[in-house]
Order: C-alpha cells, then structure tokens, then sequence
C-alpha cells in the first residue's frame, strides 16, 4: 500500500466570503475566483458551515504549517499583509512564527535548522 498524500483541506466557517479573501490576501496573492485556493499543489477549500463556531475556541488542535527558506523574508511578507502573530521563537529544531487568521484558527510558518 502507498502512502497517502493530502492533496486539499476544508476550512468551514461562519464567514466565509470573509475567510477566503483573508487567506488570497495573506498566503496567495495572486490567486484568482472563487473556488479552492492552490497553496502550492495543496488546495484550501474554504465553505460556510452552520455547525461550527464563530471563532476557534482549540486553535492548537490543528495548525497548518508552511516551511519556508527565509524566515525573515515571509515574516515581512506576512507582517505586510496585517497578520495577528501569536508568537515567533527560535526553538532547538528552528525558527517558528504562529499566527491566527480571522477565525482565530492557528497557522505557521517555520524555517527548520540546515543540521536538523
């Protein structure tokens, strides 16, 4: 049997016109209509869903991470799309950055050590 590869991940909300806009905005500029976002080959499918809160009240439960090689590079690019960072560390396997998008549901961005 082979591995399973992720290919998209469903984002319900109760905003959802809100949400999709935040996230072209913040991680793919140049994203275009209204369907799911290409995050470099794995899609973001963002749907209104009645069964789920306004806000996330277990942020850390899920966080979608993005490894990236200039840390300092996609933090200004992030700082310049006016995101809410929940922290930035410098930790033993690398530099980490969590931020929140509108729904209160954490992401990072993390920049591994070359000797990890």
């Amino acid at each position: 049997m082979t591995t399973l590869k992720p290919g998209s991940m469903l984002l319900g909300t109760t905003r959802p016109a809100e949400l999709r806009a935040w996230y072209a905005k913040t991680l793919a500029p140049e994203s275009t209509g209204d369907g799911a976002i290409d995050l470099g080959g794995f899609l973001l499918v963002i749907d209104g869903r009645d069964d789920v809160a306004a806000k996330n009240g277990e942020p850390g439960r899920a966080i979608v991470n993005f490894h990236v090689d200039d840390f300092d590079a996609v933090r200004a690019r992030l700082d310049a799309a006016g995101v809410e960072w929940v922290s930035v560390e410098d930790r033993e396997k690398g530099r980490f950055g969590t931020f929140a998008d509108p729904d209160g549901n954490y992401l990072q961005i993390i920049e591994w050590k070359k000797d990890s």
